[in-house]
This record gives C-alpha cells, sequence and structure tokens, in this order.
C-alpha cells in the first residue's frame, strides 16, 4: 500500500476513533463532498516528498484536515477543532504496511467565516513517516 493510502487510513481511523469527534460529526471524507450535513470533516490529499534515508524508504506529508459547519457563530466549530488536534494526537506509530510514524507537527491551524453562517476550520499538519523493512 502506498504511504498515501496508509496515512490517509489512519487518520481517518483517528478521526473515527476519537468519541468527541465521532460524536460531533455527521460524516468524516476523504474528497469535498457535493452535499453534506454540517458539521463534517474532510481529509485533504496528502502532498508527499521523500524524507528517506540511505537505507529505508521515507516520506515527509502535508496534510490539510478541514470541518465544515453552519452557523451564526463558530463555537461549535473551535471545539471540534480541539478535538481534531486530539485525535491526531493518537496516531498510531506503526501505520501499516511497513510504514512507521517518525513525528507529527501541527503547522497552522485556523478558523473563517466562508460566506453567510458558513465556518470552516482547517488545521495543516507534517507527518514525517519510514517505512522499514527494505
Amino acid at each position: 500500500m502506498s504511504a498515501a493510502a496508509v496515512l490517509a487510513e489512519a487518520i481517518r481511523a483517528a478521526l473515527n476513533a476519537h468519541v468527541p469527534l465521532a460524536e460531533g460529526l455527521a460524516a468524516i471524507f476523504d474528497a469535498p463532498p457535493v452535499r453534506a450535513a454540517t458539521p463534517h470533516a474532510v481529509i485533504g490529499e496528502a502532498q508527499l516528498s521523500d524524507w528517506g534515508t540511505k537505507d529505508m524508504a521515507g516520506r515527509e506529508a502535508r496534510v490539510v484536515v478541514s470541518l465544515h459547519d453552519a452557523g451564526e457563530s463558530p463555537a461549535r466549530l473551535r471545539r471540534l477543532s480541539g478535538e481534531v488536534e486530539a485525535a491526531m494526537t493518537g496516531l498510531p506509530r506503526a501505520m501499516g504496511g511497513g510504514w512507521q510514524l517518525a513525528s507529527r507537527v501541527l503547522l497552522r491551524a485556523r478558523v473563517e467565516r466562508k460566506g453567510e453562517g458558513r465556518w470552516i476550520a482547517t488545521s495543516e499538519w507534517r507527518l514525517r513517516m519510514l517505512k522499514s523493512g527494505e
């Protein structure tokens, strides 16, 4: 399995396993949905670059997790955004397919208004992975 597929699966599993998110979100998507109830999450496609060593394959990934909501205030979205951060800290070291999580860093997070009564919270992560067994 590719590093991108392993990473997307691990992030989805971590978000689904985090009870406050599982109870607070209508759905978690791998791509922006055409229509969806709010609040919902979208796991963006990872941007990958080489992060290997002489004897191990490695990838550095930049991934954006976005939360979408509707309402007069972003209060619920702020709370859920904090839960995304908590869920991401729960990513397992062993991610599958021989990939191991080496580091996880929150690069930036923000909440912004996207039109009348629409809000989006984004968190961008840098994840570094190494593949054992090669």
